[in-house]
Order: C-alpha cells, then structure tokens, then sequence
C-alpha cells in the first residue's frame, strides 16, 4: 500500500501511528494513514483487519483538575 521511501510502518508494527497521513478530518476527528490505519482524536485506532485499539491517553496527573 505505501508508495514512500522509506516505506512507512506497517499497520501490525508497534509504530504504525508514524506512518505519514493520507487524509486528515479534525472536524471529524479522524485521520487515515498511508498504513491503513484510521486514528481518532482520542488516541483509538481501527487497524485495516478491523482490530480495534482502545484510546491509549498518557494519564498525566499533573494536567487533572479538581474541583474545590
């Protein structure tokens, strides 16, 4: 499927989301990678067999706010 040089990971590889995009939707909140792939917004993934990747959100707990 990819045409780069160098070609861009493959969608079973631990770093598909480095493939380069072929479509890009934020009003959407989607993107479509040269891979394959189909990346959401919050970080879920549909790999093109139809595997699904759970959104994986680095949990920083620096960023949570709490309400006083």
């Amino acid at each position: 499927m990819c045409q780069h040089q160098p070609q861009c990971p493959s969608a079973d590889s631990a770093d598909r989301e480095a493939a380069r995009l072929v479509a890009y939707h934020p009003e959407q909140g989607w993107s479509l990678l040269c891979n394959g792939v189909l990346l959401f917004e919050d970080t879920g993934e549909l790999l093109p067999d139809g595997q699904i990747i759970a959104p994986h959100r680095p949990l920083d707990a620096g960023n949570i706010a709490t309400a006083a």
